[in-house]
């Protein structure tokens, strides 16, 4: 039973994180760029919160719905292909620093080495279908676009993490879980948004 509870609160929890993943990218696509190709990337707060309070499967779940349904209401299926593409790399690489790196380096830094990472895996996906080698010289601007969107997102996720009480997340992700396996999970999922909470509060002091 206890399982099937934290089931139920996972996948209720992760609905809630997709929706507002798709709510604010469908708010972004509807706001005006005041430089081309600019935008913030705020959807990809929610990714970030789902790697840090579960795991890399939890974030790639969150970003492949909302990629799908993002393209869905777009009206623009193809642009799956480069959305997709760009989440996943950027999940992998923001799991890999999180997990092996962290808290060497700030959940800023993953946040924008992600965001890089998604700009510039889109811009291969356009060379190779396109076939024109000419869009590589593109990749110094996408990377200024990529830091900028990966520190807004940063600063969102530090602040989240700031100002929500550590316990609620502990609650979230079911602390009081009996299954020792998931017990054990979820203490290395605690152990890491702990560490985000300790350091975010060092900084501040």
């Amino acid at each position: 039973m206890g399982k099937r509870r934290l089931t139920a609160k996972k996948i209720t929890v992760l609905a809630l994180l997709t929706g507002l993943s798709l709510a604010t990218f469908i708010l972004e696509s509807l706001l005006p760029t005041l430089i081309p190709g600019a935008k913030p990337g705020l959807a990809n707060i929610f990714s970030l919160v789902a790697l840090i309070m579960y795991s890399p499967a939890e974030a790639l779940l969150v970003v492949a719905v909302r990629t799908c349904l993002g393209a869905i209401y777009a009206g623009n299926v193809s642009q799956l292909m480069y959305s997709f593409t760009g989440g996943v790399i950027s999940t992998a690489i923001s799991s890999a620093l999180m997990y092996a790196v962290y808290p060497r380096i700030s959940v800023m830094a993953v946040s924008i080495v992600g965001a890089v990472a998604h700009n510039l895996s889109q811009n291969v996906v356009f060379v190779f279908l396109s076939g024109s080698s000419l869009m590589f010289g593109y990749m110094p601007y996408l990377a200024l676009l990529g830091v900028i969107s990966g520190a807004i997102v940063g600063a969102a996720v530090t602040l989240l993490f700031k100002g929500v009480p550590l316990n609620v997340f502990e609650n979230v992700i079911g602390r009081r879980e009996k299954d020792k396996n998931e017990r054990n999970r979820i203490r290395g999922a605690e152990a890491t948004f702990s560490r985000c909470g300790e350091e975010i509060r060092q900084k501040e002091s």
